[in-house]
């Protein structure tokens, strides 16, 4: 469950409309355009499609049964959530690696606001996606030369907005089933409403698709044991968003208050570790010792990381109630979704405050 804290859906687009850049200011380098390119390219190049690989006498039994989950999967995505009915996730790829690529967060070291890059396609967004670790790596090391917070997280799948055919990955294939259904609902749902720099109203939005999505995944017959245990993985994702906006918040007014800069970062180190003592009282009394989250409190925690978790998620409740406006009719919320989409920020911000479903 630990691994399923996702980072933003959205980890590397490449189309066409990358091309200017390499010939004209940007606010990534020509050379970040290329390593995405030469990623994506790998990474379609490499895919085969599902029924090959089902039918091949060496491919493990494992990899087989999952291959036809997914599919029925998918299948369930269009003919039940509305979802696109397209090529993607048609295909498989096989990775040599533990995630397809790895996003880099920065942050001032007294702000929980991330840094933002301006790329084509996706409009401002906080992070930037790399194919390979070694270059994520060089672009936070460059960055915490700067003087940055920063964070590098691994990604298990991301959505090119329907412009690929997107392919089932090694990196998320052998998920257990509601985790896989969740991240499937949630990728494919990009392709059906995507505002330009709003990744909280994206991801939002992506986030409700996948929660209801899996909720009508578990009422189908004989999915009855699935549901005790998305019950407990759902308390401990809330359990856990819960405790790092708390804390977060807590930084912000510090970081937004008169105390002098020294003064700021001594009590920040010392929320931090007033979050971990949090956690591990949560974990004991709340999660009767469940230590999937372990790995995440062990690492070095800053603003970078924090500002990763949970900040593009605000607005989930804003789309749940409009999801019930709409009668919980999938098409009808998608197409509420895509009007108010299409509106300036305030505009869109005021009609998904509203709680309607827009005619």
């Amino acid at each position: 469950m630990g691994r399923r804290v996702r980072l933003a859906g959205l980890a590397v687009v490449v189309t066409a409309a990358a091309l200017p850049c390499l010939l004209s200011a940007c606010s990534v380098s020509p050379a970040y355009y290329l390593q995405a390119a030469g990623g994506q390219i790998a990474l379609l190049s490499h895919s085969r499609p599902i029924d090959d690989v089902v039918a091949e006498s060496d491919t493990p039994q494992s990899l087989r049964a999952n291959l036809e989950r997914a599919r029925q999967i998918r299948r369930f995505a269009s003919d039940s959530l509305g979802l696109p009915d397209n090529d993607s996730y048609a295909r498989y790829t096989e990775l040599d690696r533990p995630y397809v690529s790895w996003n880099v967060f920065a942050a001032d070291p007294l702000s929980v606001r991330l840094k933002e890059w301006c790329v084509p396609v996706a409009g401002c967004i906080g992070y930037l996606g790399y194919f390979n670790k070694a270059d994520a790596d060089a672009r936070a090391a460059e960055l915490r030369a700067q003087g940055y917070d920063v964070y590098v997280g691994g990604v298990p799948a991301y959505s090119t907005l329907g412009w690929f055919s997107d392919p089932l990955l090694s990196t998320f294939i052998a998920w257990p089933e509601t985790e896989f259904a969740r991240l499937l609902f949630h990728e494919l749902s990009h392709q059906v409403a995507y505002v330009k720099d709003d990744t909280e109203f994206n991801e939002s939005f992506a986030t409700t698709v996948e929660e209801a999505g899996v909720e009508r995944w578990m009422a189908q017959p004989g999915k009855a044991p699935l549901r005790e245990g998305f019950a407990r993985a759902q308390m401990m994702r809330e359990d856990f968003r819960a405790l790092v906006l708390d804390f977060r918040s807590q930084l912000q007014a510090l970081y937004a208050s008169d105390l002098p800069a020294a003064d700021k970062l001594a009590r920040k180190s010392a929320l931090i570790t007033a979050m971990g003592e949090r956690y591990r009282q949560i974990k004991a009394e709340r999660w009767g010792g469940y230590a999937g989250y372990d790995r995440w409190f062990a690492q070095p925690i800053n603003n970078a990381l924090l500002a990763s978790v949970g900040v593009y998620t605000g607005k989930v409740p804003a789309f749940r109630r409009m999801l019930a406006a709409c009668g919980d009719v999938m098409p009808r919320f998608y197409k509420g979704v895509k009007q108010i989409a299409s509106q300036p920020r305030d505009a869109r911000d005021r009609a998904l405050s509203s709680g309607a479903c827009p005619d």
